[in-house]
């Protein structure tokens, strides 16, 4: 019989301490051709408002697809912005296994994926992190980045100062002005709304390390041109990058690696460089993640 799994379920059983290993072996998996998966097709409802978005993944854990609703217009309600369902298959007998709730998946995984790769990217002084943004990626990027970085400062900028007030009391953290939250940062995540840039390479120290996980339309940048001029840029798949990304496609940057690569030691990053991680999320990461979920309901 086909399992609901609803969000109360997730809560309980997904945690980063399981969910990390388990993107970086997506990731890795990927990369190395072992996944079937399109870059995601991109329905739009209301232009710069209302997307609905299709994600099928085979694997060998499972199959499946993500069925996404990206709803900007929500950003001043109670509804979130980002509203999920993930349907699950057995990829030997293709038999239903769950239908889930995606919204606390892609929220995690998508953090997760970013703890993996600054595991690997980020420096061994890592001591600053600023974030950029005070919405659900900002906190969910602030627990999952703890599980491998042990910070000193958490600083967080918003364009609503009194959200930036709110996230640092509830999060021990420190909310700053922009180049404030930047100007010697080990890691930065930018995660924000926006569609013009908000982080400016001339902030950037040396070797810092950057997630950016907004801006996931081909026409919007979280990142100035220096920033990507300054950075060996590593992408989740070239193929998305390319084709969905505004950071990669208005810059003209090139893409030195996937994060698959860099997690399987087939590419290296130099000593010292300072790093993007553009994350636009793929498929194999919610499969990989309600596989997991899965097991552990079952269980």
């Amino acid at each position: 019989m086909t399992r609901f799994i609803s969000d109360e379920q997730i809560a309980r059983v997904l945690t980063y301490e399981r969910l990390i290993p388990a993107m970086q072996q997506a990731l890795v998996a990927f990369s190395a051709g072992e996944v079937i998966q399109p870059v995601r097709t991109v329905l739009t409802v209301e232009e710069n408002a209302r997307f609905l978005g299709v994600m099928p993944a085979v694997m060998r854990q499972g199959m499946g697809a993500k069925l996404v609703c990206f709803y900007p217009k929500n950003a001043a309600t109670s509804v979130p912005t980002h509203l999920a369902t993930i349907v699950l298959f057995d990829s030997a007998t293709g038999e239903p296994l769950a239908v889930l709730d995606g919204r606390r998946i892609t929220e995690m995984r998508t953090a997760a994926v970013s703890a993996a790769v600054t595991r690997h990217l980020a420096g061994e002084a890592v001591r600053v992190l600023a974030l950029l943004g005070s919405g659900v990626q900002a906190g969910a990027h602030l627990e999952a980045l703890r599980e491998v970085c042990d910070f000193e400062e958490v600083r967080v900028w918003s364009r609503t100062a009194a959200h930036a007030e709110r996230f640092a009391a509830l999060h021990d953290a420190r909310a700053t002005g922009l180049e404030q939250a930047v100007r010697g940062a080990d890691v930065i995540v930018t995660a924000t709304s926006g569609r013009e840039p908000v982080l400016r390479g001339a902030w950037l120290k040396a070797g810092a390390h950057v997630n950016a996980v907004g801006a996931c339309l081909p026409t919007w940048r979280e990142l100035d041109d220096a920033v990507m001029a300054a950075s060996t840029l590593i992408v989740d798949s070239r193929e998305a990058a390319l084709k969905e990304s505004g950071d990669v496609i208005l810059s003209g940057a090139t893409i030195y690696a996937e994060a698959g690569e860099i997690l399987a030691g087939s590419r290296r990053i130099p000593h010292g460089a300072t790093t993007v991680f553009k994350s636009l999320g793929l498929a194999v990461e919610d499969i990989a993640a309600a596989r997991l979920v899965y097991d552990a309901v079952s269980a």
